[in-house]
């Protein structure tokens, strides 16, 4: 959520950088203005009241001590008045002030300067990209048939249990599953960050606090007798882990890691692009996330990618990074960098990561700050990112790794997985 002194103060700048989302900011910025003045002004006309009713309270107390009682009964007179008063500008200061937090929910975050403007996916801008896309045999096959063929993953089986998007891994198959958890987390621990475990469920305060909500509740599974959500991300349980918290300023960067299941409602996916493990309702993944200092946030978003690259390089998947336009940027973003695989099989890139800097916005709702070294209370910034989610990571090794003789595990797996081949 963008603070109200910043749009306030940077009117213009607010509106132009949000056109590179696409999005027409000018009657919401106007909004949130005028509902800011009027919720300043009845503040300070209550505090005057407030003031006033407290310097007549005194005075009735020295009238009544020097026994003027007529003159205290003319004053309390007064005073009821003013409570009266007070009491209407309190409804008005509270229901301007939800309304302008409600208005506030509804504007996305300002895009870095770095952001390409763009509508779609198609306007993103490709950074950088590494490996070499294998050449596969005669008789390569898709994921989805390699899976049926080595009966690693039943999709089938899922859709009876639960419903499409809800596979059941099997074999060799959960044993793969279990070993990119087990490598992608100790790849994080290894950098630095501090291993979590999670709730898989998160109240509504959580979902406001890190922007699921009220952007994304279409897409969250809802259990609507306890009023909770099931999780997207780790990203919302672990960064909630911060909410309302002051941090000491040598205690940042605070580095943290999690493995969750997610759960997505993808309403509205259809079609051959959906198939297998391309797009699921329930998947694991695995997740960073870091809050820093408002000056490191952008040199540590930098070192997240890299941290990336290098699990992708020793998993041997050719994979490139893109930087989002802003018309495919999050709500909450300032700045995403994509990461995708390239699935031979079916000659497409595969997007396997999200790595994102939400500056303010995140912290301004989750009243997350870090008190420096003046002892002035000042928001972080927070990041995260997928490390990885595994889907389409194991949807890429299992049709990159492909040969006549069965589908090879990549080598900095074989510790976790104890095979070498999936035959």
């Amino acid at each position: 959520m963008l603070q109200t002194v910043f749009i306030r103060e940077n009117r213009e700048k607010v509106i132009q950088a949000l056109g590179k989302r696409n999005f027409d900011a000018q009657a919401l910025v106007d909004e949130i203005i005028a509902l800011d003045e009027k919720r300043r002004s009845t503040q300070a006309e209550l505090d005057t009241v407030l003031s006033e009713s407290n310097k007549l309270s005194k005075d009735i107390g020295a009238l009544m001590k020097a026994g003027e009682k007529a003159k205290a009964t003319l004053l309390r007179e007064k005073t009821a008045q003013y409570k009266e008063n007070s009491k209407e500008l309190n409804e008005v200061l509270n229901t301007t002030s939800e309304e302008l937090t409600q208005a506030l929910y509804k504007l996305p975050n300002t895009p870095a300067d770095i952001v390409p403007a763009g509508k779609s996916a198609d306007d993103n801008e490709e950074v950088s990209r590494e490996g070499d896309i294998p050449a596969l045999h005669a008789d390569a096959m898709p994921h989805w048939e390699l899976a049926k063929k080595y009966d690693i993953i039943d999709f089938e089986l899922g859709n009876k249990i639960a419903g499409a998007g809800f596979p059941v891994y099997k074999g060799k198959g959960a044993r793969l599953q279990r070993a990119l958890i087990n490598y992608f987390l100790d790849k994080n621990t290894g950098a630095g960050y501090n291993e979590v475990q999670v709730p898989h469920l998160v109240n509504e305060a959580s979902g406001y606090g890190t922007g699921q909500l009220p952007d994304k509740e279409g897409q969250m599974y809802h259990v609507g007798v306890d009023d909770l959500y099931l999780i997207p991300t780790a990203e919302v349980p672990v960064t909630n882990m911060f909410r309302d918290v002051i941090i000491e300023e040598k205690d940042l960067p605070v580095l943290c890691t999690g493995y969750t299941p997610c759960f997505r409602r993808e309403a509205g996916s259809y079609g051959s692009h959906v198939r297998g493990l391309n797009r699921l309702h329930q998947f694991d993944k695995v997740e960073i996330v870091r809050i820093e200092k408002p000056e490191n946030s952008y040199a540590a978003l930098d070192g997240m990618v890299e941290h990336i690259k290098e699990i992708l390089k020793e998993l041997g998947l050719p994979y490139r990074v893109l930087r989002l336009c802003g018309g495919d940027m999050g709500f909450t973003s300032a700045l995403t960098y994509d990461f995708e695989v390239f699935s031979t099989a079916q000659d497409r890139w595969l997007e396997i990561s999200s790595v994102s800097n939400f500056e303010t916005f995140q912290a301004n709702r989750l009243k997350l700050r870090f008190r420096d070294k003046d002892g002035k209370n000042q928001l972080a910034h927070t990041l995260n990112g997928s490390s990885l989610a595994l889907p389409r990571v194991l949807a890429g090794l299992l049709e990159n790794y492909q040969t006549p003789e069965g589908i090879v595990i990549p080598e900095v797996l074989r510790p976790y997985t104890g095979f070498d081949i999936i035959n």
